[in-house]
């Protein structure tokens, strides 16, 4: 199984970053095949048909699960997640499974993974079949959910790979 992760946040080697690292270990037990850190990209992402960026995207979709991991900023995902999600085209992730993971200062953004970020990964053709995964900044190196979204999440990638034509 090809795991990608994608990161949002505006700064480089975030605790984001570390975050979309741990889900995709916890799902693989090793490193993620693709890592997007978007901040590394910088004007890039303001470039249409930027050739990173498109290189980028064609690694994502030669995957077959990716983490798309964001701070809350402004109760949603980043801006910065939003132009690279932008230049994906019209059902590019279709086939992939899409794993939103967030991560906020409080609970009160807690639907913020489900209710924002999901319905983009959706509308690019995504496969979204767990909930929307919010993480406490502070505490979620420790937080015990973690394990359960995993175990979860890998039951899910079991049933689905037996299911697949």
């Amino acid at each position: 199984m090809r795991i990608a992760v994608v990161v949002g946040n505006p700064k480089a080697k975030s605790r984001t970053l570390n975050a979309g690292l741990m889900a995709a270990h916890k799902l693989s037990g090793g490193e993620p095949d693709v890592v997007l850190d978007l901040a590394d990209f910088g004007s890039g992402l303001l470039e249409w048909g930027n050739k990173a960026v498109a290189d980028a995207i064609t690694q994502l979709q030669r995957s077959d699960v990716v983490v798309v991991a964001s701070p809350t900023y402004k109760a949603t995902y980043t801006g910065l997640l939003k132009l690279f999600l932008d230049q994906i085209p019209a059902g590019g992730l279709k086939g992939i499974v899409g794993l939103p993971v967030m991560l906020g200062a409080g609970p009160t953004h807690a639907l913020a993974a489900e209710l924002l970020l999901k319905p983009v990964l959706v509308e690019l053709g995504a496969v979204c079949p767990i909930a929307g995964f919010y993480l406490m900044e502070k505490t979620y190196e420790d937080d015990p959910r973690f394990d359960e979204w995993a175990s979860t999440t890998m039951q899910f990638l079991r049933d689905w790979r037996k299911a697949a034509p």
